[in-house]
């Protein structure tokens, strides 16, 4: 099984830009679905966006489409999420996940999860 952690979080004003890494550990990266969660305080755990086992497939949530930019390199075994344009509401913790189903937004589809980091953008 894959294990997950997250780096790359900070405080950052709006319109400036933040890259999440999420590394993983084992030799099965490559045969995982990627996904990034936030969860806001208070708030349930959301989507953010998500990616096929080769990259060719690449879903968001609509709130962040546009702005936000999810790859990988399995060579690496590392998925990024790359935010430009950060607004004050994308103010959470990230988290990634990996799962076994492609293009599916719901958190209890994942099966693995990271420690989260944490966002913040100061208005």
């Amino acid at each position: 099984q894959v294990q997950l952690e997250e780096s790359g979080g900070g405080l950052v004003q709006a319109g400036g830009s933040l890259r999440l890494s999420c590394a993983a550990s084992g030799r099965t990266f490559s045969s995982y679905v990627m996904a990034w969660f936030r969860q806001a305080p208070g708030k349930e755990r959301e989507f953010v966006g998500g990616i096929s086992w080769s990259g060719g497939r690449l879903y968001y949530a609509d709130s962040v489409k546009g702005r936000f930019t999810i790859s990988r390199d399995n060579a690496k075994n590392t998925v990024y999420l790359q935010m430009n344009s950060l607004k004050p509401e994308d103010t959470g913790v990230y988290y990634c996940a990996a799962g076994q189903v492609v293009n599916t937004r719901a958190p209890g589809a994942y099966d693995r999860w990271g420690q989260g980091t944490q966002v913040t953008v100061s208005s």
